[in-house]
């Protein structure tokens, strides 16, 4: 079968496909034909060797898939071959099958295409983690989510329309606000300008910032701490600007804030239990249509190396998607 394997940590760009072995699944596992594979930004960061998990290797990158089930181990119960599922392996998705054992696995319905099924899990239950865990969002609340286009972004957008809130996405490009709006966004601010947190400000009218949604850190960290209003949240989620902020720590006591991590596979690693208990709320609120994941970019597999720049590049709109049969 063909795969993207990563033989050294290095640039994304110099990434090829390989043949190597087609997998056979044992009694506890099904073989899994992988119709798309979702690309986070930590999928580049590892490939380059940046990421401050560095697994073994060679390795196959990937670790969010959607696919066919092409057969199934003896011992298997719950899944049949041809079924349907959505699963989050350690690693393994950029190739054109692989094996997993049942309980990685989740059967998606027909209405949930495979595109937007490898787009959905790992940044929804982030969002979901973050806001609902982490943040304590409430109905009504304002949130701000920085780095709004990308798929972790539009997650949050999301999710936190879902909950009842009111978004503002900030975004450098009006393709990117855009995006931001069509994605449920009730307004948007351009955070390259040097007067954003006035043009934030009169969004707010008489309210205040609840919430900062912060997958971007650098330069946008403070100011967005700075914006937040008394008992305020702000929620560490990543560092897509390759720069991790760092400012003073007497702003949580002058504006009574908290900053609060959001690791979900930190989270899920430690508590095991409540990896199900929130992705059957999710697939939940799919069928009652309170959430519309949606897959940004697609590529074949001969383009990852172009895909996973384009994010390190923060080109990317949405959530990138790899078809591995393509």
């Amino acid at each position: 079968m063909r795969a993207i394997v990563c033989e050294s940590f290095a640039s994304p760009e110099g990434l090829v496909v390989s043949e190597v072995d087609t997998p056979e699944p044992a009694a506890n596992q099904v073989l899994i034909k992988i119709e798309a594979t979702g690309l986070g930004y930590v999928d580049a960061l590892m490939v380059a060797g940046l990421y401050q998990i560095k697994p073994p290797l060679p390795f196959i990158p990937g670790n969010e898939i959607s696919g066919v089930i092409e057969a199934a181990g003896d011992e298997i119960k719950h899944l049949r071959a041809g079924q349907r599922v959505l699963a989050t392996p350690p690693n393994g998705g950029l190739a054109e099958y692989m094996v997993l054992e049942e309980s990685r696995c989740t059967p998606i319905p027909d209405s949930l295409s495979h595109d937007d099924a490898a787009s959905f899990l790992v940044n929804y239950c982030t969002a979901f983690h973050g806001l609902n865990y982490c943040g304590n969002l409430k109905e009504k609340e304002n949130v701000l989510v920085l780095g709004a286009s990308g798929g972790v972004g539009v997650a949050a957008i999301d999710v936190a329309k879902a909950m009842g809130a009111r978004v503002i996405a900030a975004a450098s490009t009006k393709k990117k606000r855009d995006a931001c709006l069509e994605a449920g966004a009730d307004d948007v601010v351009n955070y390259n300008n040097k007067s954003w947190r006035d043009e934030l400000k009169k969004l707010l009218g008489d309210g205040q910032l609840d919430v900062v949604y912060d997958p971007v850190g650098g330069e946008y960290a403070e100011p967005a701490l700075r914006s937040l209003g008394a008992d305020g949240r702000f929620l560490v989620v990543g560092f897509a600007s390759g720069e991790i902020p760092r400012f003073p720590i007497n702003l949580t006591l002058l504006k009574r804030c908290s900053v609060v991590g959001v690791n979900w596979g930190g989270h899920i690693a430690a508590n095991p239990s409540v990896a199900r208990e929130v992705l059957n709320t999710l697939m939940e609120w799919i069928a009652q249509g309170k959430i519309n994941p949606k897959s940004g970019e697609s590529f074949k597999l001969k383009d990852t190396g172009k895909a996973m720049m384009k994010m390190l590049e923060r080109k990317a709109i949405g959530k990138v998607v790899i078809h591995p049969q393509k």
